[in-house]
């Protein structure tokens, strides 16, 4: 068979074949700082070898996903033939118009809110605070993108041999996905620090209602915001760039998306609870309240629940939301015939555009059903709004699932049943957005008997037993959540297995990248909810950062500017209650953008498999996995099992190096703010102190992320070059370990969490020993849910996304008659890997003199490991 008028390889000739032709202080660490902490002279070898290699590679180069060719959405009709693929493509850009226009008008309705100018004075404060990590954190993802770069440049100019014009628009899509990441990420933090002070200056009207309306306002806002900017990216690389560019745009993109996702969410969590680690230990050490404006080390922490919690989150449900898509693209491009792509991929994406109309009625239905029930009520529970929403939400998109589904493929390759099972398959994943927080809560809730265990085991067994009865909670719910994923992957199994295999091959596989789109179904309340917890934790911090009891005639003043008499202890009351609901609701969504990870990694895994078996085409016309070269996808493939070994490895080597980071930049905030807390005639700490402690959990965030990242990308490449059907191991078991590793620290640290909050709230018991044993527990699962839990998302995704490129690249090496100097290649990385798994633990450490620990007192100058 000939492509073109020439012979072409097997799997070259099959993907053209799928395709339609034609279509600061002293401590703030400075950028050129930053970046002499990348070994250069290394990264300027390894640039030299991968130009040697290019140079030697042979001028014959196979195909890949860059190759990959967008059918002519033209030549489709849906609706008995009334509209054509690209006029309903427009509707969905429409349809994201109109999300993006309402976030924006949310946020500034929030702007316009009431508030207090002291309370204004701080959230003002933390935004600027936050605006200076971002921008650090900015300049990071550029320096590591040239390094990202490279590697495509190399690949895709000079082994794939792409056009100049190619390649610099893959460049370009890649810094479009990062600057995607990056915009929601600083768009969400603006919204949340005009939210936090908002949400405290109405807990005073006395009502809680107001306490719970706005952080979810400033929730959907960014919600809508980042679903509607991710679709319409996407639906302008479907409709405005050229067919034949689409597949290496959609690449390019989705790695620099997880690329921006990856540093913010690791860097974030590695920030957040270094200075929230660092401000809680002092209620212990000076008997001092929660948020003492005194404490310098309260400011940092509030710029950390936004650096951890906001723009982590944001930045990770776009990248989600992203290769999600981008894998499931890639899928039907690869497995699906020609004359059926283009319908699968406008049912795709008109699915998600009418997904973003169901979350938006979802919340105004629930917002006239919550306003009847509590908007003048005295008391209420504040999760109980949030799980309704939720559910609504979830019952929405399912009747929206099969509604469009009927609509447009109601008889896909002339089955009439077909339109059913994938509405089934995909409502698989969207009941697991709302089963999987309702189980969550069994373990995280303050009503949990998990919570309320570690709360009893406490009273007489201290600190030791509150911990061990997290590490419970995390190992109980890292069981069930595995079951539930297992059970509602099952069940998208067996639907697929009446799918045709003249539609497309593995549909098992479709099927299971379905159920991860299903789980995004509704991204934008999943985002609203997740995006509520650093609001109502900020609005906490807001209140006694504020002094607003201390202000002179501050009722009087109250009563005359905005027409209420305050009351502050009712306001106190409810911060504090919704503090808890916020937790609750930042413990439910992480196990969903987990679980959305997982299963959206074995679609692109997928992709990784048919480059390296290949397909055949049998004597009846039906396409397969060429099986001569399954047999190495086995446990009887040493490589294979060795592969599956080393994923876990990794995972667990990143778990420790993430906490590592935490807990020496924890010990040196620590030690500063012990050294210059000032507790006698002053009112609160200077804003100087509070800015040196924000530059050490920058200075820590940093230096921890740049170990663990550039150690994750030279594992790797290296394991890419070292043996393909190892690295399809490899990625297999990063999925899975990470999986469970997530679910149990994100859990532990959720239990650990509310049990606080539960002592604080319920049992009003503040400053006893029952209150220290809880603060040691929330302490020890901070960096559980918040750092290495969440940080896990975002590597699988990179790994396995920038592992499509790498082995690709490797793959292309061999073929050049290159296989020694990629065997040479791989042993120079993995032992490249070891030096930064060296430095994550050694170049990281505590490096207190030891005479500093036998009595002898300890400079207070912020030291550095």
């Amino acid at each position: 068979m000939t492509h073109r008028g020439r012979p072409t390889p097997r799997f070259s000739r099959f993907l053209h074949q799928r395709a339609l032709a034609g279509s600061a202080t002293r401590h703030e660490m400075s950028f050129e700082e930053l970046h002499r902490m990348i070994p250069t002279s290394l990264s300027a070898k390894a640039a030299r070898i991968l130009g040697f290699l290019a140079v030697l590679a042979s001028s014959t180069a196979r195909a890949s996903e860059a190759d990959l060719i967008l059918p002519d959405f033209r030549s489709v009709t849906f609706l008995g033939g009334s509209v054509n693929g690209a006029t309903l493509l427009m509707v969905g850009i429409a349809i994201c118009i109109v999300g993006l226009v309402f976030g924006v008008l949310q946020f500034s309705a929030l702007r316009r809110l009431p508030v207090h100018k002291a309370m204004l004075e701080i959230s003002e404060l933390i935004y600027a605070t936050c605006q200076t990590y971002l921008v650090t954190q900015g300049k990071l993802i550029l320096i590591l993108e040239v390094l990202i770069g490279a590697v495509m440049v190399v690949y895709f100019g000079f082994l794939r041999h792409l056009e100049p014009l190619k390649v610099i628009a893959i460049l370009v899509a890649s810094l479009m996905g990062i600057a995607g990441s990056y915009g929601v990420a600083w768009f969400g933090i603006r919204v949340n620090t005009f939210a936090n002070s908002r949400t405290t200056f109405a807990s005073l009207r006395g009502k809680p209602y107001p306490t719970y309306a706005i952080p979810l306002q400033a929730g959907i806002s960014i919600g809508m915001v980042l679903v509607s900017v991710e679709l319409l990216l996407m639906l302008l690389i479907l409709l405005v760039i050229p067919a034949d560019y689409a597949g290496s745009v959609f690449i390019g993109f989705a790695i620099g998306e997880s690329l921006g996702a990856s540093v913010l969410r690791i860097a974030g969590g590695i920030f957040t609870k270094i200075a929230d680690i660092g401000s809680d230990l002092m209620k212990i050490v000076f008997k001092i309240k929660e948020d003492d404006a005194r404490n310098p080390g309260v400011i940092a922490d509030c710029a950390g629940d936004n650096a951890g919690d906001s723009v982590g989150p944001s930045a990770d449900g776009f990248e989600t939301y992203g290769v999600t898509s981008v894998a499931l693209i890639t899928f039907i491009l690869l497995a699906v015939p020609v004359q059926y792509q283009a319908q699968l991929l406008v049912w795709i994406f008109m699915m998600s555009s009418a997904m973003v109309l169901a979350s938006l009625a979802s919340y105004f239905i629930n917002g006239i059903i919550q306003g009847g029930l509590y908007k003048n009520a005295d008391q209420m529970d504040f999760e109980k709004p949030l799980t309704v929403l939720v559910w609504l939400t979830s019952g929405v998109s399912v009747v929206v699932t099969f509604l469009v589904s009927w609509l447009l493929i109601p008889d896909l390759a002339g089955d009439n049943t077909l339109w059913l099972r994938l509405s089934a398959i995909v409502t698989c994943g969207t009941l697991a957005g709302a089963i999987i927080p309702e189980a969550i809560k069994v373990f995280t809730s303050t009503n949990s008997r998990h919570v309320r265990e570690v709360v009893t085991a406490s009273r007489e067994g201290g600190a030791s037993l509150n911990v061990i009865s997290g590490l419970v909670a995390g190992n109980f719910s890292a069981y069930w959540m595995g079951i539930i994923i297992m059970l509602l992957m099952a069940g998208a199994y067996y639907f697929s297995l009446g799918i045709p295999s003249t539609l497309m091959i593995a549909p098992a596989v479709f099927a299971f990248g379905l159920v991860a789109f299903g789980f995004l179904s509704m991204a934008p309340v999943t985002i609203a909810v997740d995006s509520y917890g650093p609001v109502t934790d900020n609005a906490q911090s807001v209140y006694e950062l504020s002094l607003i009891e201390n202000v002179p005639n501050v009722k009087q003043e109250i009563q005359k500017d905005f027409g209420f008499t305050p009351d502050f202890d009712k306001g106190k009351d409810f911060l504090e209650q919704n503090d808890g609901a916020g937790n609750t609701f930042k413990a439910t969504s992480k196990p969903v953008l987990i679980g959305t990870a997982v299963v959206g990694a074995t679609t692109m895994i997928f992709s990784i498999i048919v480059l390296l078996v290949g397909i055949t085409t049998g004597t009846d016309g039906l396409r397969a996995l060429d099986p001569a070269n399954t047999d190495k996808l086995s446990l009887l493939h040493a490589p294979f099992l060795l592969g599956l070994i080393a994923g876990g490895a990794v995972v667990y080597w990143f778990s420790g190096a993430s906490m590592q980071a935490v807990s020496t930049g924890a010990y040196r905030a620590v030690e500063f703010i012990k050294a210059n807390i000032k507790l006698e005639g002053v009112e609160k700490a200077s804003v100087e102190d509070s800015k040196r402690v924000v530059a050490i959990c920058t200075q820590y965030a940093q230096k921890g992320m740049i170990n663990i990242f550039l150690g994750v990308f030279c594992s790797t490449l290296a394991f890419a070059c070292f043996e393909s059907f190892f690295f399809v191991g490899y990625l297999i078991s990063i999925a899975i370990f990470g999986l469970y590793q997530a679910l149990f620290m994100a859990n532990a640290g959720g239990a650990w969490d509310n049990a606080k909050k539960l002592v604080e709230v319920e049992l009003k018991a503040k400053g006893s020993e029952l209150h220290a044993a809880t603060v040691v527990g929330d302490t020890v699962g901070d960096p559980f849910k918040d750092t290495s839990s969440v940080a896990l998302n975002p590597v699988i995704k990179f790994t396995t996304l920038f592992g499509l490129l790498a082995v690709e690249l490797a793959v292309e090496l061999k073929q050049a008659g290159q296989g020694t100097l990629t065997q040479v290649i791989a042993a120079v990385l993995f032992l490249v890997s070891f030096v930064f798994v060296y430095r994550s633990f050694y170049g990281m450490r505590i490096e207190t003199p030891m005479s500093a620990l036998v009595g002898e007192t300890p400079k207070t100058d912020v030291k550095t490991a």
